[in-house]
């Protein structure tokens, strides 16, 4: 069966609404002969009559009565839609889906999105906080329309916006017996326990890679999986550990002292991602823009 449109939708309350085809045409600003040819299209595509004519005037048959208030529920429906999207447009609402690292997620973010609501009360919002890896699978899996994570090695099908670089620093228990130095370099750590994250994490890979470069070793005695277990490790007294300054508020709340990394080699951006194919839905456009024309009072963290 063909689909009947909209327009022919509208034609028939039209005409079911008026006494006669005449009356219906000029509501519909349409000649007599174009109203009743689609009249009598939509009946064939229905499979029967929706009016029973007479010279003087028309009126519904017993099948067009009953259609007759279906008719006008998916008129309703279809305006209200129709409706529905243009003050999406026009009032900024929707939702906006957002992945970020936790170290980001915990520090940063949360001054945005207050700072951005502000602006677009009407948006929702909905953030997951997850590793590095799984803010790029999310955003190139469509679970998720825009991230925020360090620049990765591998971008395809994603637009990748720097926001700041940031620096790497060294963090400790209160009582190590460097906890006391004004600033730490890599000769000055290696000796000492070290907890590390796992291989799969990007922080891992960074760090060994350089170390490599620069033929150092470190004394790994602990692997975490999460930025916040491996502050629980040093906070122990597990060893000291060399993670982003993103994570400064976090270590820092969990009493251990953060040291500037002199020479640390592992200066990495940090920005916001999206997909390079397709189109952002208006909440999540309205915030990367937003993002853009504030990016200026986007403070990176210190140490």
């Amino acid at each position: 069966m063909s689909t009947i449109s909209i327009r022919q939708l509208q034609a028939f309350i039209c005409v079911a609404r008026s006494s006669t085809f005449a009356e219906a045409a000029e509501k519909m600003f349409l000649s007599q002969p174009a109203l009743s040819t689609a009249i009598k299209k939509m009946e064939s595509q229905l499979g029967g009559p929706l009016f029973s004519r007479t010279t003087r005037k028309v009126e519904l048959s017993p099948e067009g009565q009953t259609f007759l208030p279906v008719a006008i529920r998916l008129m309703n429906d279809w305006d209200s839609a129709i409706m529905d999207v243009h003050n999406l447009f026009a009032k900024g609402q929707g939702k906006l889906s957002l992945a970020a690292m936790p170290s980001f997620a915990a520090g940063l973010l949360p001054s945005l999105l207050a700072q951005f609501h502000q602006s677009y009360p009407n948006i929702k919002i909905s953030v997951n906080d997850v590793v590095m890896e799984s803010v790029l699978h999310q955003i190139r899996d469509g679970r998720v329309e825009l991230g925020f994570s360090f620049e990765h090695d591998q971008l395809e099908g994603l637009t990748f916006y720097p926001l700041f670089n940031d620096e790497f620093m060294v963090v400790l228990n209160a009582g190590h017996p460097l906890a006391h130095c004004s600033h730490l370099s890599w000769a000055d750590i290696c000796d000492f326990p070290f907890v590390a994250m796992n291989n799969d994490s990007s922080i891992r890979r960074w760090i060994d890679s350089y170390l490599q470069e620069q033929k150092l070793r470190l004394n790994v005695v602990a692997e975490a999986g999460q930025l916040a277990t491996l502050g629980r490790l040093v906070k122990h007294g597990l060893g000291i550990s060399v993670v982003p300054c993103l994570c400064s508020e976090q270590m820092q709340n969990e009493g251990l002292v953060c040291l500037p990394f002199v020479n640390s080699g592992l200066q990495k951006r940090v920005g916001m991602v999206k997909s390079s194919r397709g189109t952002l839905s208006v909440a999540a456009h309205a915030f990367w823009h937003w993002v853009e024309r504030h990016n200026q009072q986007i403070d990176p963290p210190t140490k």
